[in-house]
Formats: structure tokens, C-alpha cells, sequence
């Protein structure tokens, strides 16, 4: 995950991406996906030397690499364009047709199917009662906000 400054321009942006990817290619990896997810609102300010920030660029990158990577990754610390980074490792986890040739996963797949998962929605019950909760919290939301 990379969250960068507000004002980076996309070129700049997508300079960061590229030298990313291709550090991680370098380390034997590679990238397996890339999302944006825009502007977003921070819950509290980031201070940097430039100032406070209360709005991020939020990207994710998806690879798969060897285990040291995050100690590859460190030199992200001194890029004056992020604010954060953070690396999630997942580990055991099966992609494509690894995941169906191996037993587990056939037996997750057929499990999986739409009728229980309605069934099981179907037979629980709406109250009344919450149902008048939900609408005086909503009536108590509208004369908040005008």
C-alpha cells in the first residue's frame, strides 16, 4: 500500500509505480496487480517537513516476492512523495489453477453454492423492533445535517 501526497502529479506518480516494479522484478518478483483508489480523507493529519496532510493518494500493489523484499523495500522511507507504505504479506495462498488441482479448494468451491446462502439469509428475522431503531436513528441523522 502507498499512500502519497495529495498534490503528486500523476507522471510523478506513475515514475514511483514503475521504479517500484521494477525493484521488485530486480529481487526476483514480480507485480501482479495495481488499483488506485483516489484521493482519500485521512482521520488525522500526516505532518511532514512540507506541512500537514489531511488527504492521500491510496494505491495498492499486489506482487509476489521473496520474504526479504520488505527489507528491499526500505528505501521507500526517504521517497519525499509518500506520506506512508506499508507491505502485507499473505502467506499460503493459492492463485488460479493451483488452487483447483489441489483437494481444498474443489472441496471450498462445491460448498459454495447460492441456494444455502439464501436459505440461510431468508430464515433469519426482521423485527420490528429493529426496524424502528434503524429509523429513528436515521430520523436522528436528518435533523443533524440539516
Amino acid at each position: 500500500m502507498l499512500l502519497l501526497k495529495p498534490n503528486v502529479r500523476k507522471e510523478a506518480l506513475m515514475e514511483l509505480v514503475a521504479r517500484v516494479g521494477k525493484h521488485v522484478y530486480t529481487k526476483n518478483g514480480v507485480l501482479t496487480d495495481i488499483k488506485s483508489f483516489g484521493t482519500v480523507q485521512l482521520g488525522y493529519g500526516i505532518k511532514k517537513l512540507d506541512g500537514r496532510y489531511f488527504q492521500g493518494q491510496l494505491m495498492q500493489m499486489t506482487m509476489m516476492a521473496t520474504p526479504n523484499i520488505n527489507k528491499e523495500l526500505h528505501y521507500l522511507n526517504k521517497e519525499d512523495r509518500l506520506l506512508r507504505w506499508l507491505l502485507v504479506k499473505h502467506r499460503d495462498i493459492k492463485y488460479g489453477m493451483e488452487f483447483l488441482t489441489e483437494e481444498d479448494g474443489k472441496t471450498e468451491l462445491s460448498s459454495l453454492s447460492g441456494s444455502s446462502i439464501n436459505d440461510e439469509w431468508d430464515k433469519e428475522d426482521d423485527s420490528d423492533e429493529d426496524r424502528d431503531i434503524y429509523d429513528a436513528e436515521q430520523e436522528q441523522k436528518k435533523s443533524l445535517h440539516g
